[in-house]
This record gives C-alpha cells, sequence and structure tokens, in this order.
C-alpha cells in the first residue's frame, strides 16, 4: 500500500513538474487566487478553435462550445454575417467529402478545423432533384455533378431518398437519352446513394436491371459509362440471388471476357469483380461448369501474362478479386475431399490397380505371370502394404475424409505426370529402412495443402493473398502435391525421421510450403526452387529468429543493452574459468603404447603466476598445490596449441582412436632454457578442454573462443537483460531513441524566489 501511495505521488510529480505545495491559507489564499501578469488561463476541453468560412465573406475564427446545441452555434455564426433564417444553412467540413456537420458526428471537430457554411442539406437536395427536371441538358449536367459530391454523405443522401431521389435517377438511367456523362454521373449518384444501405438492392425493377445490362453488352459505349455498370450489377448479383440469375442469363460470359481483355484497367477490375459475383451465386455444379468454359477460353493463361505481369501495377481490388477466383476454383475440390472411396466402384478399383503397377511394374509382371488367384491377391496385398496403406485394403485409408477421394487423385496424377518420382518415392530410396509411407503420406499431404490455398471465407471484402503460381498451372493443386511430396521425402531425410516422428515432419513440411507461398513465387519453378531451398536447418534459424524478435530480443535497443553488457559479462567467464584452473583437474597420460594408466594433476597456484603439476596414484585424492613438484611459471608460455598442431597428437599418427582424442588435445610450448618445450594435455572430457583452453587463453591476454564460452555468455546476457527489462513489461520498446529536442533560443526562464512580490 505504501508502494502504491508513493508512486502515485511520483506520477503527480512528474505530470506537474514539482511537488504540490501546501494550500494556503487566510490571507495568503487569496493573494495567491490573484492570477500574476502574463498567465493565461487554459480554456476549457470542450471548446476547440477553428475557423469558419463562406464565399466572398471574410472567414471567422471562433471558439466552438461543443456543449452548445448546434442550431445555436449556426445563429451565431449567421448573425455575425447578418445572415437571416439561419435554419437554412449548415455547416460543413472544408476538406475532404465536405460532408455534413451534425450532432452525431460534431465530435470530429478538433483544434484547427477549417468549416464551411452552406445551404442546408433538405434545401439542397430539394433545389438540386428540381434541377434534374430541368429541360437543359446542361443544367441536368450540373445537378448531377453536384449530386455525386455531396450523395457520399449520409445526411444529404438521407435527404434525397426520402424525396424521390433514387426514382428520379432510375428514370434518368432506364431513358438513356444521354450515353455519355449525363449517364455516367447518373450511375455514380446512384450508387452512392444505394451504398448507404437504407435500400434494399432487391427493390430494383428488372427493366431497371435489364437496361443496365444492356449498357455492359453494348459494343460502342462511354468507357466511363460501362465500369460503373458493371459494378451496378455486381452490388445486384451479390444482394439479391433471383435479379443475380437474371444477370447471369442476360450477360454472357464471353461478354465478361471481352471486358477482361481491354487495356483500360478500370472495366477490367469491374468485368473481374462481376465475374466473381456471378460465380459465388452460382450452384456447384453451374460453378464447375462456369469455371471449365472460361478456362478453355484461356481465362488463365490472360490472368496470368496479361494482369498479373502486366507493366501496370496490380490494384487491391483486382489482386482481392483474384483471390476469390482462386478460392472458388481450389473449392471445386471440396466434394471430392468429402467424398470417401466407394469400395464397390469398378473405376476406383481400377485406380488403385493402376497405382500398385505404376510403383511395382517390373516386379509385378515378373512375379505374377502364371501365378493361381490366391497368390495374386497375396502379392498384390503386400505390394499395397509397401505403398504404404496400413492393410492390403487400401480403401479402408480412403475412407477417411478428409482428404477422401482427393489423395487417391494426387497419388494418380503424381503417378502419370512424375512416374520417375513417383517410382523412387514409393520404393523409398535414399529413405534408409525407416522411410516414409507413400499412402500415408499422400493422405497428410492434401489435408495440409488445401487449408493453405484455399481460405474458408473467399468472400471476405479485403483478403488479397492469391497465388500468382495458381494462375501459371493448369492443375495447381496436383502440380503442389507433387513438390509437396518429394519435399517431405527430403525433409524426412534431413530430419533422421522415423515413423514415430511422421506428425513431426508433417508440421515442418506445412511450414515450409506456407512460407514459400508467402513469397508469392511467379511460376513451379522458383516455387520449386525457393522450397527445395528452405531446409530443415533452415526452418529452426527462422522459428529461432521470430522466437527472438517476439521477446524484442532482437530489438535495436535490446542490442546495444547487451553490446554493454558483455565486456562485464565477459570479465565474470574470465574469472569462473581461472578459478577452474585453480581447483585444478586429473589427466591421463598416454603411453608409446596407447595405454592410459597414469594419472597427473595440474593445477593454477592462487596468484595466477605459475601452472604446478605432478604425477598421482589411481584412487588417490587431488593432490594440494605445495605437494605438487613441478612448476611452469606462466610468464614462460609461449603460445596454446589445440588438436592436430600438438606435438603429442602429430606424432600418434592418424588412427580413429587418435581422431578421438585430438578433440580433447592442447599444449602450452614454453621457454626452457635455450630450447622450446611443450607440456601436453588430453581432456578427460570436452568441457573441461574448453574451461582449460578458456582458461590458458585469458592468462596469456588471447580472446576465449570455445563454444562453451559463447553458450555461456548467451546465458548471462539472456538472464541479465530479463532482469534490467522487468520494469518494462507490456511497454512497448521504440526502434529508435526519440530525438533530441533542439536547445531553447534563451535561457532567461529561471525563477528567483528570493524577489518578493509586489
Amino acid at each position: 500500500m505504501a508502494r502504491s501511495w508513493s508512486l502515485d505521488r511520483e506520477c503527480r510529480s512528474l505530470h506537474w513538474g514539482l511537488e504540490r505545495p501546501p494550500r494556503p491559507q487566510g490571507l495568503q489564499a487569496r493573494c495567491c487566487r490573484r492570477p500574476r501578469p502574463g498567465w493565461t488561463m487554459a480554456p476549457p476541453r470542450n471548446v476547440v478553435k477553428i475557423a469558419v468560412q463562406m464565399r466572398d465573406a471574410i472567414p471567422q475564427l471562433i471558439q466552438l462550445d461543443q456543449a452548445k446545441p448546434l442550431a445555436a452555434v449556426l445563429k451565431e455564426v449567421c448573425d455575425a454575417w447578418s445572415l437571416t433564417l439561419p435554419e437554412r444553412y449548415a455547416l460543413q467540413f472544408a476538406d475532404g467529402h465536405r460532408r455534413y456537420i451534425t450532432e452525431n458526428n460534431r465530435a470530429e471537430i478538433k483544434n484547427g478545423s477549417i468549416l464551411c457554411l452552406s445551404t442546408a442539406p433538405d434545401l439542397e437536395a430539394e433545389q438540386l432533384l428540381g434541377g434534374l427536371q430541368s429541360g437543359s441538358r446542361e443544367g441536368r449536367r450540373e445537378a448531377l455533378r453536384r449530386l455525386v459530391l455531396l450523395s457520399s454523405d449520409m445526411t444529404f443522401a438521407r435527404e434525397v431518398i426520402s424525396r424521390d431521389g433514387l426514382q428520379r435517377l432510375g428514370t434518368i438511367i432506364e431513358d438513356g437519352d444521354d450515353l455519355g456523362e449525363v449517364l455516367a454521373l447518373a450511375l455514380r449518384t446512384f450508387l452512392e446513394l444505394m451504398e448507404h444501405g437504407m435500400v434494399s438492392w432487391e427493390t430494383l425493377s428488372i427493366p431497371f436491371v435489364r437496361k443496365v445490362v444492356c449498357y455492359v453488352n453494348m459494343n460502342l459505349m462511354d468507357p466511363s459509362v460501362q465500369p460503373l455498370a458493371l459494378r451496378l450489377l455486381e452490388s445486384v448479383t451479390l444482394s439479391s440471388p433471383a435479379l443475380g440469375q437474371l444477370i447471369k442469363s442476360e450477360v454472357p460470359l464471353d461478354r465478361l471476357l471481352v471486358h477482361l481483355q481491354v487495356m483500360n484497367q478500370q472495366l477490367q477490375t469491374k468485368a473481374m469483380a462481376l465475374l466473381t459475383a456471378l460465380l459465388q451465386g452460382a450452384s456447384p455444379a453451374e460453378r464447375k461448369h462456369m469455371l471449365d468454359y472460361l478456362w478453355q477460353r484461356n481465362l488463365r493463361q490472360f490472368i496470368y501474362k496479361n494482369i498479373i505481369h502486366s507493366a501496370a501495377p496490380l490494384g487491391d481490388e483486382m489482386a482481392h478479386h483474384l483471390y476469390v477466383l482462386q478460392s472458388l476454383t481450389l473449392g471445386l475440390l471440396e466434394p471430392r475431399m468429402r467424398t470417401p472411396l466407394d469400395p464397390y466402384s469398378q473405376e476406383q478399383r481400377e485406380q488403385l490397380q493402376a497405382l500398385r503397377q505404376a510403383a511395382f511394374e517390373s516386379e509385378g509382371e515378373s512375379l505374377g505371370t502364371g501365378l493361381s488367384a490366391d497368390r495374386r491377391r497375396s502379392l498384390c496385398a503386400r505390394e499395397f502394404r509397401k505403398l504404404g496403406f496400413s492393410n492390403s485394403n487400401p480403401g479402408q485409408d480412403l475412407e477417411r475424409v478428409p482428404p477422401g477421394l482427393l489423395a487417391l487423385d494426387n497419388m494418380l496424377y503424381f503417378s502419370r505426370h512424375a512416374p520417375s518420382a513417383y517410382s523412387r518415392v514409393s520404393a523409398g530410396k535414399g529413405g534408409g529402412q525407416q522411410n516414409p509411407h507413400l499412402g500415408r503420406v499422400s493422405v497428410g499431404l492434401a489435408v495440409t495443402i488445401y487449408p493453405i490455398l484455399c481460405s474458408p471465407h473467399p468472400s471476405s471484402e479485403t483478403a488479397q493473398d492469391f497465388s500468382p503460381m495458381f494462375f501459371g498451372q493448369d492443375q495447381s493443386f496436383h502440380e503442389l502435391f507433387c513438390v509437396g511430396i518429394q519435399l517431405l521425402n527430403k525433409t524426412w531425410k534431413e530430419m533422421r525421421a522415423t515413423q514415430e516422428d511422421f506428425d513431426k515432419v508433417m508440421q515442418v513440411v506445412r511450414e515450409q510450403l506456407a512460407r514459400t507461398l508467402a513469397l508469392k513465387p511467379s511460376s513451379l519453378e522458383l516455387f520449386r526452387t525457393k522450397v527445395n531451398a528452405l531446409t530443415y536447418g533452415e526452418v529452426l534459424r527462422l522459428r529461432q529468429t521470430e522466437r527472438l524478435h517476439q521477446e524484442g530480443t532482437l530489438a535495436p535497443p535490446i542490442l546495444e543493452l547487451r553490446e554493454k553488457l558483455k565486456p562485464e559479462l565477459m570479465g565474470l567467464i574470465r574469472q569462473q574459468r581461472l578459478l577452474r584452473l585453480c581447483e585444478g583437474t586429473l589427466f591421463r597420460k598416454i603411453s608409446s603404447r596407447r595405454r592410459q594408466d597414469k594419472l597427473w594433476f595440474c593445477c593454477l597456484s592462487p596468484n595466477h603466476k605459475v601452472l604446478q603439476y605432478g604425477d598421482v596414484e589411481e584412487g588417490a585424492d587431488p593432490p594440494t598445490p605445495e605437494a605438487l613438484p613441478e612448476q611452469l611459471p606462466v610468464a614462460d608460455i609461449r603460445a596454446l596449441l589445440t588438436g592436430k598442431d600438438c606435438p603429442h597428437i602429430r606424432e600418434k599418427g592418424s588412427g580413429k582412436q587418435n581422431k578421438d582424442l585430438c578433440e580433447l588435445a592442447f599444449s602450452v610450448s614454453y621457454d626452457r632454457g635455450e630450447e622450446e618445450a611443450h607440456l601436453n594435455f588430453i581432456a578427460p572430457s570436452k568441457r573441461e578442454f574448453h574451461l582449460w583452453t578458456d582458461g590458458l587463453s585469458a592468462l596469456l591476454g588471447s580472446p576465449m573462443g570455445s563454444e562453451q564460452t559463447r553458450l555461456d555468455l548467451e546465458q548471462l546476457l539472456t538472464m541479465e537483460t530479463k532482469l534490467r527489462l522487468l520494469e518494462l513489461e507490456n511497454v512497448p520498446i521504440p526502434e529508435r531513441p526519440p530525438p533530441i529536442p533542439p536547445p531553447p533560443t534563451n535561457f532567461n526562464f529561471c525563477y528567483d524566489c528570493s524577489i518578493a512580490e509586489p
């Protein structure tokens, strides 16, 4: 409780810049209430300073009280300009869409906002709708231009709709007297009003919809009209199933293909939008028929070459529609994925036999010739088990949904289009005794790949995550399966996995596929190259990097802190290494007959100036430093040698046992008179090797570069960093330090407390 009060008091002190003084009493209080010269009172929170402008008038700078009714504010503004009837006026934002200000959105007015005084929305709507009845084409055009600008505002749209504005606009669209700018303005205004959602799209009449369809199907049409007509039909199709069927029957797919092949990017986008809307509204059978027809007309190739790889950048809206088209196309695979194998289907039994024959063709022909029916059945059952099915009847594995028949389709495609790879994977060549089973892998991969490519919500209005590779292949899903099954075989070997590790391998393969698809490779070959480069070791490295990023370990301020902590922690590791040398270690001597039957003990003196060593008996306690007969001054040591550079390793040759000792061997060279001598060591373990080589390097002033030092330093850095950041938990750390503000123009802000007030 005391700590909480202390923190609260500290926060108040920081807020005010100093401790709040005791409240004055009596005469002192009355004196303090008098404001000092130069002081200004802060404005109330509900008052904002704004500018109000009007055509041909000097702008007003006012303080708007948000607590005051808007009608009273309007009256004050009109009075300042000597305007009568304030109810005929309204305030608008001067920038953006010039939205009218109401009691609901007045909170958006901030300090410095610029407003303008204009005609009230009801009067403006009445006036503009009257202009639509004008016999003058120019007058009608000007009224429509003004309507387009104001229709995006909800307040104005409500006034227009309440005065039958949609019916008047519909009459202009249906009449089609002017197929140019007037029609385009009418369509745009109609769309703006309908998108507020105050009127349902289902209320549109069939003649009106057919007239808009007519504009889409016309050959010679103003380029600004057809994108708007397509946009209107898209909204109708998505909102009204009945009218959507009418549009589907009235707008041929060939006409949409014509619009897609023009150079007008806006017309392309709206045509693709209507196409995806029609596909979403169709039944699965109709959708399959439509997509088959579109693929026959080379829509996929056109999208890949002329839209995805166009010189113009791909817009967000087109990317979304390509994502929807990809999801709907791949969604046609779902019925196969939800359908189990039928054990009584002759076609499916023949397909399974084709898989077996493709894997064991030569063996099956040589062994099956002249065999009895029972023998052939036994041979087939054994071969199906070799393919990786759980038993002799593969139908039981494919009865699982998902993936159902989709796994069978993938395996058939793999066997027919990549026969050599299929034979290699099915036989498990190069995978060792515990190689992945083809049947089990096919079932798992089909379940893994489908969710990566197919979104459960293709109608999302924001998703743009389509794969360019999908439009570069006729059978993209099956091709991806072929790449994935070979990738799994490769990853299996890298992980040295067994059948018990199958789920772990599948997780890694899923991650490899998802990471590579996220890079949006433009072709299958590029995808294959990138995914094969993403090895299991690279996946582990990426996981570690992402984990460190999530923990904030790789943030620039954290890295800078770690660099500052390194010298201190390296000093701590150096002390630990020298203390370990002072404790000493028992080493074994290697005789010429490779016998390790003698022990000797070596340690560092407490003053770190002498290495003391000598022989000891087997089973005896380590001797004290004073009992060791031999000494080697540290000042006489020339260098530290390790591994093959040690003289006692060079003399022993290159046998297998010598190779094991090489990793534990180190020597120190020192001066003995005028000759160079060596003190040779064979460490009892790898850890002792690292500790002694680090300690000797520290004595010689060389850097400690062992793997153990790196691990110890990383552990200490992690612990020390977390301890120092405990108080910053849940506080975002900026990537860059805040800028230092420039110094003030003068420093005359010191208040002299010794000067008495008048």
